[in-house]
């Protein structure tokens, strides 16, 4: 004996099984697809804002670090504890004297974190990054 064999009714199909059937026309996507394309154009273009402003800022302070590391201590800072940095006679120097105390020409005001890393607490008056940085490199070196 055979098992009776379910047959779905071609009426109930979601798509035509024959060329008297209605035809099928698409939609028209271009409304979503430009609106989702601008979408996506306009949060990418934040995102890419955002990582070239903290790119920079690390740059910046890849460079700040440097420039403190490289100049001439004469004693060893205290982490926590605020310095000036100054140059004179075209060298840099890192000092404890506050700049209204000392007539030379002030860099910057920072201090020494836990991680040893110096932290702005302010520039000097006319001091442009872009100018005392021009001879620094601008990333680490990778090996």
């Amino acid at each position: 004996m055979t098992e009776p064999t379910l047959q779905v009714s071609r009426a109930f199909l979601p798509y035509p099984v024959s060329t008297l059937s209605p035809p099928i026309i698409p939609n028209d996507l271009t409304s979503f697809k430009s609106r989702g394309i601008s979408q996506v154009e306009r949060d990418l273009q934040q995102k890419l804002q955002e990582i070239r402003e903290t790119y920079l800022q690390a740059i910046d302070h890849f460079n700040w670090n440097k420039l403190v590391y490289e100049a001439d201590i004469q004693f060893e800072p205290v982490i926590g504890e605020t310095y000036h940095l100054y140059e004179m006679r075209g060298r840099r120097m890192l000092s404890m004297i506050c700049p209204h105390e000392w007539p030379q020409h002030h860099l910057a005001t920072v201090r020494l974190n836990v991680d040893r890393q110096w932290k702005i607490v302010e520039t000097g008056k006319g001091v442009d990054s872009q100018t005392l940085f021009g001879g620094i490199e601008t990333a680490p070196n990778h090996p």
